[in-house]
């Protein structure tokens, strides 16, 4: 068993996508019973310029923190050597918790069956502590063949298949969880595990091998439950309130209900909240979003005793015009209907994160269903790509003070 971190849990990418920690090197890989780093030195001052006060200090009164997916790695537009510490100013000041965006993924730190590396995401879980920042962890299981490392795509379970895929998923989620006990308490257990296209669970060589999807993620949590006896264990998808996922809140209900009558251990439903404005709704001038459908999706997932998370939020801008105060200024007004409707649901919602606080740095700069015809940046996070501060982002302190 390896040694956990200790950190001040005084709160807990693209962005830290502004910091130059894959120049870092040093140590982290390893099997299972490598030592992790030691513990940080105290904070450095606070960042000064950025409007006050910070998103996270809106969200405390609330009982939840406010945060954003990082990476261990700069953005697209940084030298890798850089360190960007316009990007880690705004998370110092605005956020409470982090949250690995790629880091903590099979791919990131398990290469090999035999082998873990887990140099990227303590240098996430360093920078963290020195800036007492808490953590989340994303994710121990994202239940899709094109997210498996290829060696687990081919592996061959031999003779007896059922036992060989607990083994190893047991000992990564152990392996992974017993390295950050005491730092991470809430962890995105298992992350989009539905084929939407067939509505039902995702086959994966895990799931062929253990005779069903369902094995696997119910191991996967009693797993997570045995090693995090008092942690916050989420399922989470990519579901929000537009009309179009209306079929995917219903596969996700129908895991839910699986979940509850099997005695599987999951606490939450991490929400990613990647909301849409591909078209516009003549009657609001925002995107269309199903307000009434959604409350009762919320009401239902609360009704069945879980609690709700905000785990990814951005908005994909594609259907507004090129005019940046305008797109700007919907953006925000649809962010803030969003936001006050997840917010009628407050004594059931915990934390809330950005995936992403600067445009540059926003994964739906590369995602082609996100692009906007016109070849422009997509603009939907709190910052812009000069690490200013947009209506998005007074449009969820707003929320967050109402």
């Amino acid at each position: 068993m390896t040694k956990g971190f200790e950190i001040d849990r005084r709160g807990t990418l693209a962005g830290l996508a502004a910091m130059s920690l894959a120049a870092c090197g040093g140590g982290g890989q390893s099997g299972p019973g490598a030592s992790p780093p030691v513990s940080a030195p105290p904070p450095p001052p606070g960042p000064v310029g950025l409007p006050q006060p910070g998103l996270n200090t809106l969200a405390v009164p609330g009982s939840r923190k406010f945060g954003t997916a990082i990476a261990s790695a700069p953005g697209r537009s940084e030298a890798a050597s850089v360190q960007n510490s316009r990007y880690t100013d705004i998370v110092k000041s605005e956020c409470g918790i982090v949250v690995p965006e790629n880091e903590m993924k099979w791919q990131a730190v398990r290469p090999s069956a035999d082998a873990y590396d887990f140099r990227r995401m303590d240098e996430i879980v360093a920078w963290a502590q020195a800036n007492s920042v808490a953590v989340r962890g994303h994710t121990l299981l994202w239940h899709r063949p094109q997210w498996f490392p290829a060696w687990l795509n081919t592996y061959d379970f031999g003779a007896n298949p059922v036992a060989e895929a607990e083994r190893i998923l047991t000992e990564h989620i152990r392996t992974v969880t017993r390295r950050y006990r005491g730092v991470i308490s809430s962890y995105d257990v298992v992350n989009e595990a539905i084929d939407h296209d067939r509505n039902a669970t995702i086959e994966t060589s895990l799931s062929r091998a253990m005779g069903s999807p369902e094995a696997v993620l119910d191991l996967a949590f009693r797993t997570a439950r045995e090693e995090l006896p008092d942690g916050q264990l989420v399922y989470n998808d990519y579901m929000s309130w537009e009309p179009a996922h209306r079929a995917h809140c219903d596969d996700v209900l129908r895991l839910l209900e699986g979940f509850r009558k099997r005695g599987t251990p999951v606490d939450a439903l991490g929400i990613q909240s990647h909301i849409e404005m591909f078209s516009i709704d003549p009657a609001t001038g925002v995107g269309p979003y199903a307000e009434r459908e959604w409350r009762q999706f919320l009401d239902e997932v609360t009704g069945m005793g879980y609690r709700l998370l905000i785990t990814e939020f951005d908005v994909k801008d594609k259907a507004l015009p090129a005019d940046i105060a305008i797109r700007d200024q919907k953006v925000a007004e649809f962010t803030r209907r969003y936001f006050d409707l997840m917010l009628e649901h407050g004594d059931h919602l915990d934390d809330i994160l950005a995936w992403g606080m600067v445009d540059k740095f926003n994964w739906l700069q590369g995602f082609d269903p996100a692009k906007r015809p016109d070849g422009l940046e997509v603009r939907g996070t709190p910052y812009d790509s000069d690490y200013r501060p947009k209506p998005m982002r007074d449009a969820i302190a707003a929320s967050l003070t109402a």
